[in-house]
């Protein structure tokens, strides 16, 4: 049964009324943890959706996360029992969703449930792998052994998703400048060149003609692009609400040149770290490996995982069913048998993440090397092709009259 929230009212020990609410499988476990505190409860109901979504429907942040995993790992390392950890982290957390959050938990830690059981109640922020790393730790009594990987997990994803930010940035603002700067001239600046035409009569040149016209089309119909682009968007977007279509689009990715190969190599990176740093907490690998596949954003290559996941269920070696599926890197499956062999599975998948993720920052910086001047020649190219075009219409109608 899923834990739920339990508003109640109850009387404390000096006659008080107290209100409040508690996090338990069903209602007889929220009476048991009232009377746990010496409350006295009058009424105990579940909280409604809408109560529940006002403690946690603020947005917390991957960087929100990142500080909390850091000052958690510092605090545990040092030896703090982990609910007075909570405690400190509630008074330096800066973001108040994210002290919101960690009030919740460590009320669900005093409760006596487990850190990890707490953070299932938020999957938007904690994640499988995040929780299950957790829980290995408080099993096994070396929380304070895993928070580090686990902090370093999350600052590697952080900065690898910067880096990917921050390279396309430059190419998409060149992008919309040029087809901005084209818009304007055919909306404002190519029509008042109509008008010299038609005062002066001659014929218009078939190049200042066709931009005249390209004009007009713009000025009627130019709400279209915008209609387009949105249409574009939201039809992208159904796409992947069903499971079926999903599962085409993903395919259709990854056949595409260049693109392909990145998102197939960025997801290899991600389930290759995922499931290195499960394997290095003491997950088992079946476990493990259904883990790491959920957090592969492709499905098509999320498929092929589980494909492997039944593989190794039946016995098989995780880099023979890797190879099988002729989907992955060959580097992938071969450094994988080799971790087998020497019994260094977790820490060589590890290094393979490290590995694609640095051809990936590779790919990206040479695709954007090369991007950028060939948007620069193309936002040249228009602007500039549209100005000599209609001043040599112009000079030409001048000839003409002299």
């Amino acid at each position: 049964m899923s834990a739920a929230y339990y508003q109640y009212q109850a009387y404390d020990a000096q006659g008080n009324v107290q209100t409040g609410q508690v996090n338990a499988e069903s209602e007889r476990e929220a009476l048991k943890i009232l009377q746990g505190k010496k409350l006295i409860p009058v009424k105990i109901s579940r909280a409604g959706q809408d109560g529940k979504r006002g403690i946690t429907s603020r947005r917390i942040k991957n960087s929100d996360l990142l500080d909390f995993t850091t000052g958690l790992c510092t605090l545990v390392e040092a030896r703090v029992p982990l609910d007075k950890a909570l405690r400190l982290l509630e008074g330096i957390t800066e973001s108040a969703a994210m002290r919101q959050l960690v009030i919740t938990m460590r009320r669900d830690v005093k409760e006596g449930r487990s850190l990890a059981e707490s953070m299932e109640a938020r999957p938007d922020v904690f994640s499988k792998m995040y929780i299950n790393i957790v829980r290995a730790g408080e099993e096994g009594g070396i929380l304070h052994q895993l928070l580090p990987d686990l902090a370093d997990f999350l600052e590697t994803n952080a900065k690898n998703r910067q880096a990917i930010i921050a390279a396309m940035v430059y190419p998409i603002v060149l992008l919309v400048t040029g087809i901005i700067s084209v818009f304007l001239l055919l909306a404002f600046v190519v029509p008042q060149f109509a008008i010299m035409f038609e005062d002066a009569g001659t014929e218009i040149p078939a190049s200042a003609a066709f931009l005249l016209a390209l004009s007009e089309g713009v000025q009627s119909y130019g709400y279209l692009v915008i209609v387009f682009v949105l249409g574009f968007i939201a039809w992208w977007k159904w796409l992947d609400q069903d499971p079926g279509r999903k599962l085409q689009k993903d395919e259709f990715l990854l056949r595409v040149p260049l693109l392909g190969a990145l998102l197939l190599y960025k997801d290899c990176a991600v389930f290759a770290r995922t499931l290195g740093a499960l394997l290095v907490a003491g997950i088992p690998l079946i476990r493990a490996l259904r883990v790491s596949r959920e957090v592969v954003s492709n499905t098509d290559i999320a498929q092929h995982l589980e494909q492997v996941e039944d593989d190794v269920r039946s016995g098989a070696g995780l880099g023979i069913s890797l190879e099988k599926t002729n989907r992955f890197p060959t580097l992938l499956h071969q450094l994988v048998t080799v971790g087998e062999e020497s019994g260094r599975t977790g820490s060589i998948l590890l290094k393979t993440a490290a590995s694609f993720d640095t051809y990936v920052k590779n790919q990206m910086s040479s695709l954007v090397s090369a991007l950028q001047p060939a948007l620069i020649l193309f936002l040249g190219i228009a602007v500039g092709g549209i100005t000599i075009t209609m001043l040599s219409a112009v000079f030409s109608m001048n000839a003409v009259d002299f």
